[in-house]
């Protein structure tokens, strides 16, 4: 497609899927593609015990793989139309990298290693700063909900 894409961070949390739903509707409204976008961070890991808690990095892609399925599946059906892309490297520089390219960026408030009381979450505050597309950043879920 020649249209620029909408731009969705996925992580599997609560304000993750609603960023996804919002991003759906609206990449559907312009008629714009949709891209699901998961990121997968590879700890350095260092020293003599480095060995005894290593992680394949393909087993965490496959994780991620499998999560951004669910998710998007979950939030929008088994019909939805999305490209589900899962990268190496810092959720938010992978957000980041793929705003060259995007209409828009969508991204939850908070994702799932977020701290109490804060109002926006490390990845999309980097996100707001640095991106190369307008980034729309969705409310937190609520406590309860």
């Amino acid at each position: 497609m020649d249209a620029q894409p909408v731009v969705v961070g996925v992580d599997g949390g609560p304000d993750s899927l609603k960023a996804l739903a919002w991003a759906a509707e609206y990449a559907s409204s312009v008629g714009a593609p949709l891209i699901a976008l998961a990121a997968v961070e590879t700890p350095a890991v260092v020293g003599p015990y480095a060995m005894a808690g290593w992680v394949d990095p393909s087993i965490l892609e496959e994780r991620a793989r499998i999560m951004l399925s669910d998710s998007v599946r979950d939030t929008l059906g088994d019909d939805a139309r999305v490209d589900q892309t899962v990268l190496r490297g810092h959720p938010a520089e992978a957000i980041v990298a793929a705003s060259r390219d995007a209409r828009l960026v969508v991204v939850g408030s908070r994702g799932w290693g977020g701290f109490r009381g804060l109002l926006m979450g490390s990845v999309s505050q980097h996100v707001v700063a640095h991106s190369r597309s307008p980034v729309v950043v969705l409310p937190r879920q609520a406590e309860d909900a």
